[in-house]
């Protein structure tokens, strides 16, 4: 059974939310501060982290993002007072998986924390190429050469199987997928998806490609799904 990390210096949140996990024989331990959080990340292994913006220490954002740095891709539920859309996108920036805006019910939040912990176990055989990527899927990480140099991005879980599934489609004609489709590669077909979750991935990958400076786009087409296209395609 994998463990979830709550950092909640809120105690009696803490309890509330220790609770409703424990009624659905989900378990967690829980840090008050940054500080405590990296220790006991270092010293075990968790299947879900459970962030709270407002720290004593700091903004809960940038334990996120100094895990990411690290590799470290444990799925992550960030916890915020804030919901604009500008600190929603400042979460999904620094690496969160999925957000709760408080107020908040326990059932969503348990719905959202079932949703990080669920991971798919197949993959493909051989690592995908398509036009300057390669998506190495025994290291997570999406690759793209540009003048003789590699750069590579780290991918979560979800984002590996999405990335394969849209390079295989790109290998044999840009077959577009639909919404659906994508979230079934990435979480499976057995258990509901949370409303955003896919467009939390779609999002960290335009910003890898991006930040790749490869020459592709994922785009969506209105009202059919998603593909991937080089800049010259989509500007056509």
């Amino acid at each position: 059974m994998q463990r979830i990390l709550l950092v909640e210096d809120n105690q009696r949140l803490a309890d509330h939310v220790l609770a409703a996990l424990k009624k659905q024989s989900l378990y967690a331990d829980v840090c008050q501060d940054k500080a405590a959080a990296l220790h006991t990340l270092a010293a075990q292994q968790y299947g879900v982290l459970i962030l709270d913006r407002g720290l004593p220490d700091g903004d809960g954002l940038s334990l996120l993002k100094q895990l990411r740095q690290r590799g470290n891709m444990l799925p992550c539920l960030v916890l915020t007072a804030q919901s604009t859309i500008h600190d929603r996108v400042q979460g999904l920036d620094n690496g969160a998986d999925d957000y709760l805006a408080k107020p908040f019910s326990m059932d969503e939040l348990i719905a959202r924390v079932k949703a990080l912990l669920r991971r798919p176990t197949q993959t493909v055989s051989l690592d995908p190429r398509w036009q300057d990527l390669e998506l190495r899927m025994q290291h997570a990480e999406l690759c793209c050469a540009k003048d003789g140099v590699e750069y590579c991005q780290s991918l979560a879980p979800a984002e590996v199987q999405i990335m394969a599934l849209l390079m295989q489609d790109a290998q044999h004609g840009s077959r577009v997928r639909r919404r659906q489709a994508l979230e079934h590669a990435a979480w499976g077909v057995m258990d509901a998806v949370t409303p955003n979750a896919l467009d939390v991935v779609i999002h960290r990958l335009r910003k890898k490609l991006s930040a790749l400076g490869s020459v592709v786009v994922l785009t969506n087409i209105r009202g059919v799904g998603y593909q991937l296209q080089t800049e010259t395609m989509h500007a056509s």
